[in-house]
């Protein structure tokens, strides 16, 4: 009978695999390029496995992993472009309360799940926010191009934040859902 492959080694070796692949392309990528790399995989990574180790509820998960993956694409863009015309761009650092947001909702809400669709939610609006005042105070690139950057990264990550509250809220509905189904003693 085969064995089952272990998750967690799968994702660690999935992010090894990721560390390894800029090499192996022939990217010119700096030693601290992989030192950055390594340390926000290893953020993401380490968030995923508290997300699996808060709740067996697949919503919740599953709710966990977008949000760190949106965390993750948001600093890894503006690290590596900028969301707001380029990466030496100062503005960018907004995006940083976007993260805050997220990150302190969550321990406020003690990662319960409806906590965690409330900071979810949040963080999608300061998403926006942010990206309507870094437009309006000229922050972006000039003309259409600022506009296009904007509108479809602000689009982009708003939605990824708004899936992960929509998941944290469904794990949420089927906990109260236990809790109301179980019979009391």
């Amino acid at each position: 009978m085969p064995r089952s492959i272990n998750p967690h080694l799968l994702g660690w070796g999935g992010v090894l695999l990721s560390l390894a692949l800029p090499a192996l392309l022939g990217a010119p990528w700096t030693l601290s390029d992989y030192g950055f790399a390594g340390l926000l995989f290893a953020l993401a990574g380490g968030a995923v496995e508290l997300g699996l180790l808060a709740s067996s509820n697949i919503a919740y998960r599953l709710g966990t992993m977008v949000a760190v993956v949106t965390a993750f694409l948001l600093i890894w863009v503006n690290a590596a472009v900028g969301f707001l015309g380029n990466e030496a761009n100062p503005a960018n650092a907004v995006f940083g309360i976007v993260l805050l947001v997220a990150l302190g909702g969550a321990v406020l809400a003690r990662f319960a799940a409806h906590g965690m669709a409330l900071a979810m939610t949040a963080a999608a609006i300061a998403q926006a926010l942010a990206g309507v005042v870094g437009w309006n105070l000229g922050w972006a690139s000039p003309g259409e191009a600022g506009l296009y950057e904007v509108a479809l990264g602000t689009g982009i990550f708003c939605t990824l934040w708004a899936i992960s509250a929509a998941l944290f809220a469904r794990a949420a509905r089927q906990s109260a859902q236990r809790r109301t189904a179980s019979p009391s003693i």
